[in-house]
């Protein structure tokens, strides 16, 4: 059992090899500690053609680069706070 977060060099050897697993037609595995985005890409591919699949690869490629920069968890923080701001628009309109 893994305690607390990976290291950028532990991801990217889990996204590595969770590319690698996936480009061979297997689904990728949960509890990696790659985020949404990145999960994401990743099982599009696995879900794809087998001809279809390293044409993905780029997408999971951006996905990652994402989370190891942090614009993937910005935009999910700002789509959270958009969202509850939203929510207390409506309530107040009530």
């Amino acid at each position: 059992m893994r305690f607390g977060h990976p290291s950028d060099q532990q991801l990217r050897a889990i996204f590595h090899h969770e590319l690698e697993e996936v480009l061979a037609g297997r689904g990728p595995r949960t509890c990696t500690g790659l985020d949404d985005d990145t999960s994401q890409a990743l099982w599009a591919i696995s879900e794809a053609e087998a001809g279809d699949r390293e044409a993905l690869a780029a997408a999971a490629y951006r996905a990652f680069a994402g989370q190891l920069d942090g614009s993937n968890a910005a935009r999910w923080h700002a789509d959270l706070e958009s969202w509850f701001e939203e929510r207390e628009q409506r309530r107040r309109m009530t």
